[in-house]
């Protein structure tokens, strides 16, 4: 709750305001559709987003993340923040390069040859 709040709390009221907009339309279809959704935001919001879900993780403790062996094996893990790339390579600048930035090691004769320019096609 803490961490998402101020998250929350700003895109709940952009969204509101903008879905209540549409009550002061004149048509008679778009009024309803406009409150429905701008109640629906409020309720998931405010309701949903910081009372029920925070209270639920802090009554189940470590067993709200708990998830069955057999799904975690049918469930593709995807991992968009790059966790795993994190803790499979080692930390910057533990492997005695100066300047903090992990390289690959490059073969001399593989990229560059004492002229600078790049090697001929081998056959």
């Amino acid at each position: 709750l803490h961490a998402g709040r101020a998250v929350v709390t700003a895109a709940a009221i952009i969204m509101i305001s903008v879905f209540a907009g549409f009550i002061f339309s004149d048509s008679s279809t778009i009024k309803p559709i406009g409150f429905g959704l701008a109640f629906g935001v409020l309720i998931d919001a405010f309701v949903v987003r910081m009372l029920l879900i925070p209270s639920a993780m802090h009554l189940l403790g470590k067993s709200a993340w708990w998830f069955p062996k057999w799904l975690d094996r049918i469930v593709p893990d995807v991992d968009v923040e790059g966790a795993k790339l994190e803790r499979s390579h080692p930390v910057a600048g533990h492997e005695g390069t100066h300047t903090g930035t992990h390289a690959l090691p490059v073969e001399p004769d593989a990229t560059t040859h004492d002229s600078g320019h790049p090697p001929a096609h081998r056959a």
